[in-house]
């Protein structure tokens, strides 16, 4: 089997991209960097339970924030205010966020385009107003402290190095359920609803049920995202949890590659890594960032996960060219 072969096929991709993963605290030797990779893992599960919903089903959200805080907010409050097991709290807190998502999957998934986006930033709007004025339980705008740190056994995951393992596990595992999912009957059914939901129906695809099932299954994995971010960072505040984050996540999903799994991954890393490494522009930052954004949507309108592959391939067929006209 020739390289080229193994690259195509999905579970050496997948042995190749952990080992990658989980050697890159070797590399970083610790620091700032590492907390950043923490981030990008975080940032990682929130762009892959996006994908499966707007890559794969094409269903748009600007509500996944809101599943994000509530699974952060309700994780620090089990553990923090009323002393509940950290990881009986993430279990409970995610199965309550995926019944909730189940709940108003059925009316807001009626919609379509824009008005599906209405809806669910509706909803993100609402929670975000909770986590701001309900400050008896959440602390208000000054945010919920002393969360504590998640532990296993003797071993708790008090620094960089101990979080970044920790989210990563979590996020490979995820990586692998979802490729496993979008590889399966159910992945080609969201693709089929992607494509249109009349065509999927006669094909015997129970589109509504679908549509909401994923829809749950996106808001469980941020809600787990979410616990991981209270338990890391052991402080959440409202302002982590809103509307311009959503839109930051289906920024980090576009411009990684929709209906891709690697490409939620690519997405997260570069919005994540960017912003710290622009830091030397200082005011005029976010003009650069906003620029790079435009310049990839424009050359690479398939994303990260396709565009760089076929920017080589046109580098490579210019060079071959050049050298048979030489």
């Amino acid at each position: 089997m020739n390289m080229n072969s193994l690259l195509r096929n999905e579970g050496f991709r997948f042995i190749l991209f952990a080992v990658l993963i989980m050697a890159l605290p070797s590399i970083l030797s610790g620091g700032y960097l590492l907390n950043v990779f923490v981030f990008v893992g975080i940032h990682t599960l929130l762009a892959v339970a996006l994908n499966l919903l707007l890559g794969y089903a094409g269903q748009i959200s600007l509500g996944q924030a809101a599943f994000f805080g509530l699974g952060a907010y309700a994780s620090g409050i089990l553990t923090a205010t009323y002393g509940q097991n950290p990881w009986v709290s993430m279990v409970a807190v995610a199965a309550a966020v995926g019944l909730l998502a189940f709940l108003i999957g059925f009316p807001i998934l009626k919609l379509k385009g824009h008005y599906l986006a209405m809806a669910t930033l509706g909803f993100g709007i609402i929670v975000y107003i909770a986590l701001n004025e309900a400050v008896d339980l959440t602390g208000g705008p000054s945010g919920l402290s002393g969360i504590p740190n998640l532990a296993l056994g003797g071993l708790t995951f008090d620094n960089d190095l101990k979080n970044y393992y920790l989210v990563w596990g979590v996020t490979l595992a995820t990586i692998l359920l979802s490729l496993n999912l979008v590889n399966s009957r159910v992945g080609r059914g969201l693709r089929a609803i992607h494509d249109s939901e009349v065509a999927a129906r006669v094909m015997g695809v129970h589109v509504r049920l679908l549509k909401v099932q994923i829809f749950a299954l996106s808001a469980v994995i941020s809600s787990l995202a979410g616990s991981l971010y209270a338990h890391t960072m052991t402080f959440v505040s409202p302002a982590s949890f809103g509307f311009n984050f959503s839109v930051e996540l289906v920024t980090m999903v576009i411009i990684g590659g929709l209906g891709s799994i690697y490409g939620s991954f690519l997405g997260a890393a570069l919005l994540t890594l960017l912003p710290e490494m622009l830091r030397a522009f200082q005011d005029y930052d976010i003009i650069v960032y906003g620029l790079l954004l435009i310049i990839m949507t424009m050359f690479m309108p398939g994303g990260l996960v396709r565009g760089v592959p076929a920017l080589a391939r046109r580098l490579l067929t210019r060079s071959e060219k050049g050298r048979a006209d030489a």
